[in-house]
């Protein structure tokens, strides 16, 4: 199995980069993760916003591996601790498919692109800057992955 995070924006902060990619190295012999990022549409005044919004999920979908479990990063979807979302990840082991996270913009995601995830996530109440939900998802996988393995990384 496989996982693909895609998440609008491109051009991260170093920092981003380097949190990102430290976790997902971490996860590259139990679940690789890969990053497609989707570039940010153009925001301003003149540009209608929910347009923008949309076109960003088109690209999103479009994105998505072919039979993928679909799972949306969304305020409003379902929190999980990390031993929940462990028992989560081992339910989706057993089904099988790849796992697509989906991280919109600053608006969020794009309707189309709610209705067509499986699942939606939230990784809490607080509003989260979009390229530190890259880092917290990365960890979160890696964290469950290790609580499936009995790794002493989870102590909590």
């Amino acid at each position: 199995m496989r996982a693909s995070l895609i998440a609008v924006g491109e051009k991260m902060p170093a920092w981003v980069s380097e949190g990102y990619n430290e976790y997902a190295k971490r996860l590259s012999h139990e679940l690789p993760l890969q990053l497609v990022e989707i570039a940010s549409k153009l925001r301003g005044r003149t540009n209608d916003t929910a347009r923008v919004i949309a076109d960003e999920g088109a690209l999103m979908l479009a994105a998505i591996p072919k039979g993928a479990n679909v799972i949306a990063l969304d305020g409003r979807g379902k929190a999980l601790s990390s031993e929940q979302l462990a028992e989560q990840l081992a339910r989706w082991r057993m089904d099988g498919r790849d796992l697509a996270f989906l991280v919109g913009g600053p608006e969020g995601l794009a309707p189309a692109a709610l209705e067509r995830a499986n699942q939606s996530w939230s990784l809490g109440p607080a509003t989260l800057p979009h390229p530190l939900v890259r880092i917290l998802l990365a960890e979160q996988l890696y964290r469950a992955v290790s609580l499936l393995g009995n790794h002493p990384y989870h102590r909590g």
